[in-house]
């Protein structure tokens, strides 16, 4: 079963670039060669701060959206958030 990703990186410049995929690692590597989105590519390097794994693409794409729609306050709490979990690990 392939996994669907919705990701939130961190560019250089401090801004949040929202994205889908199904190899996260693969993505996050383009964009940081300057090869991923046109947004990202002035922007390098990039960090991963938050994805969510989903069965299905149209679930993926879905939370992808919402997270785009989200304000830069909302997004930066659920960055915060991954933060929090990933030291509680």
């Amino acid at each position: 079963m392939t996994d669907h990703w919705a990701y939130v990186i961190e560019c250089d410049d401090g801004s949040f670039y929202t994205g889908y995929t199904t190899d996260l690692e693969r993505r996050v590597r383009e964009h940081d060669r300057g090869e991923g989105a046109k947004y990202t590519r002035g922007r390098t390097p990039v960090e991963l701060v938050h994805a969510e794994r989903f069965g299905s693409k149209s679930a993926a794409m879905s939370r992808e959206y919402e997270i785009k729609q989200l304000s830069r306050v909302q997004k930066e709490r659920l960055v915060a958030d991954e933060s929090e979990r990933a030291a509680d690990d």
